[in-house]
C-alpha cells in the first residue's frame, strides 16, 4: 500500500508540533505540553521509519539492477545483499504500519503491575512470587527499572498481593497483554501423593497516571496514619509509618506500609490511587474497542483466564490466541518475547483492519 499521502499529512503536522515544542510558554499548561511532546515523539518515530524504509528500497533497487550486471563479481555481491534487504524492508514495513495507526496515548507510559494470589492458597501465593520475579527479570532484560511499591507476604514465603512500578521506554505497550488470570498446574512441594494441583494468580497491568490525568482533591481524601504490621523488624513495628488513603467519592482504598517513612508511604499510596482512578476512565474507553481486540488487551475483567503454565509438560499456553510455547524455564526467567510478539501481531492485524490500512 502507498502511504505517501499519509506521510505528507504527518510531515505537515510535525512542522506544527516543532513550532509548538519551541514555544517558551509550552509548559504553562502541563497537560497540553505532555500531549504535544508525546505526539511529537510518535510522529518523529513514524517519519524516521519512513525515511529508513525509502532508503532501503532504493538500495534494494540498485542491487537488483547490479545483480543483472555482466561483471560476475559485482552481480554476486549484489545478489548476496538482496535477501537481507528484503527481510529488513518487510520488518520496517510492519513497524511503519503500526506507527501509522491512531496512537494509543498510554503505550509509552510506565506501568503499575498488581499481582494477587487467587485460588489455591499457599501454592497460589508462591506462584504470585514467581510471577513477580518473572516481571522483574523481564524489566532488567529490557533496560527498565522495577520498583517494589507495596506487598502482603504469605506465611510460606510467597505473596498474597504485590505491586510493582515499572519505568522505562514504552513499558505499557509491551506489558499490557499480561492483565488477566494466570493459571498454574504443578505438583506443590507439600503434596505427598504426587498429584497435580491447579492454582491461579491475577495480574493487572495499569498505565501509570500522571498528575495531569487525575486531579485528587483534598476534600475527596481521608488520609490516616497507623502502625505498620507484619514482618519488617524494629522500624516497621514501632513507628506509625503506614498510610491508608480513602477516596470518598468512589470508595477506593489504598494502604502502604513498605516505605521507610510516612512521607514515602503517602506518596506511594497517592500514586496507586491515582492510577486506579485512571484505570476506571480507561474502562469506558475500552468499550469502543472491538470484541476481539478487547480479548487481547483485557476487557477490564480481572477474572478472565489468559494463560496456563503447565509444569509437568513444560508448556505455556496463551488462550487468547491459542499460542503454545515449551520454553517454560525461559519465560519464568523473564523472556516474554515469544508471547508479546505473537499478541502484538494479532492486535496489529485487527487494528489495521479496523483502520482500513
Amino acid at each position: 500500500m502507498d502511504y505517501s499521502s499519509l506521510i505528507s499529512k504527518r510531515r505537515l503536522r510535525f512542522a506544527e508540533l516543532e513550532e509548538a515544542v519551541g514555544d517558551p510558554d509550552l509548559f504553562s499548561n502541563p497537560k497540553r505540553a505532555t500531549e504535544i511532546l508525546r505526539e511529537h515523539r510518535n510522529l518523529k518515530h513514524s517519519l524516521d521509519l519512513w525515511e529508513s524504509l525509502e532508503t532501503l528500497k532504493r538500495q534494494l533497487a540498485d542491487n537488483q539492477e547490479l545483480a543483472k550486471s555482466d561483471d560476475p563479481d559485482f552481480a554476486a555481491m549484489a545478489a548476496e545483499e538482496i535477501p537481507g534487504q528484503e527481510e529488513q524492508i518487510e520488518e520496517l514495513s510492519t513497524q511503519l504500519q503500526y506507527a501509522l495507526l491512531p496512537a494509543d496515548p498510554n503505550e509509552d507510559r510506565d506501568a503499575l503491575v498488581e499481582i494477587r494470589a487467587g485460588a489455591g492458597g499457599d501454592e497460589a501465593s508462591l506462584f504470585a512470587a514467581e510471577l513477580m520475579r518473572m516481571y522483574q527479570r523481564h524489566a532488567e532484560t529490557r533496560g527498565w527499572k522495577a520498583e517494589h511499591l507495596e506487598s502482603s507476604p504469605s506465611e510460606v514465603g510467597g505473596f498474597k498481593e504485590v505491586i510493582l512500578k515499572i519505568t522505562g521506554d514504552e513499558v505499557f505497550r509491551y506489558l499490557k497483554y499480561e492483565s488477566g488470570v494466570h493459571r498454574v498446574q504443578r505438583v506443590p512441594s507439600t503434596e505427598t501423593q504426587g498429584r497435580v494441583h491447579t492454582s491461579t494468580v491475577t495480574v493487572a497491568v495499569l498505565p501509570e497516571a500522571e498528575e495531569v490525568d487525575v486531579e485528587l482533591k483534598q476534600d475527596d481524601l481521608r488520609i490516616e496514619v497507623c502502625r505498620a504490621g507484619g514482618a519488617g523488624g524494629q522500624h516497621v513495628n514501632r513507628t506509625e509509618s503506614a498510610v491508608q488513603v480513602f477516596h470518598l467519592p468512589t470508595g477506593l482504598y489504598v494502604r502502604c506500609e513498605d516505605g521507610r517513612s510516612q512521607t514515602q508511604n503517602k506518596e506511594k499510596a497517592l500514586q496507586i490511587l491515582r492510577t486506579r482512578l485512571y484505570e476506571q476512565k480507561l474502562r469506558e474507553q475500552q468499550l469502543a474497542y472491538s470484541e476481539h481486540r478487547r480479548s487481547l488487551i483485557g476487557s477490564g475483567d480481572r477474572s478472565e483466564k489468559i494463560r496456563t503454565y503447565n509444569f509437568p509438560q513444560s508448556r505455556i499456553t496463551d488462550h487468547r490466541i491459542g499460542f503454545t510455547s515449551h520454553n517454560l524455564t525461559g519465560v519464568l526467567s523473564g523472556d516474554l518475547s515469544e508471547f508479546t510478539n505473537e499478541l502484538q501481531k494479532t492486535e496489529m492485524a485487527e487494528r489495521l483492519a479496523e483502520a482500513g490500512l
